[in-house]
């Protein structure tokens, strides 16, 4: 599992709830959570950062 993939699981965040508010594929969320040779791109981050910032308090 990738740093990603640990943080996402750590806090326990739904990855298609992640994709639907990123348009990043579930597909593509699971290869950069469990593939340590993929690489994120800046913006990915930024999305999925952006996405878990604005969560709801029960995530």
């Amino acid at each position: 599992m990738t740093e990603l993939g640990l943080f996402l699981a750590k806090r326990s965040v739904n990855k298609a709830e992640i994709s639907r508010r990123t348009g990043i594929s579930k597909p593509r969320l699971s290869q950069l959570s469990n593939n340590k040779t993929s690489k994120v791109t800046a913006q990915e981050l930024y999305k999925i950062a952006l996405s878990i910032i604005s969560l709801p308090v029960n995530y």
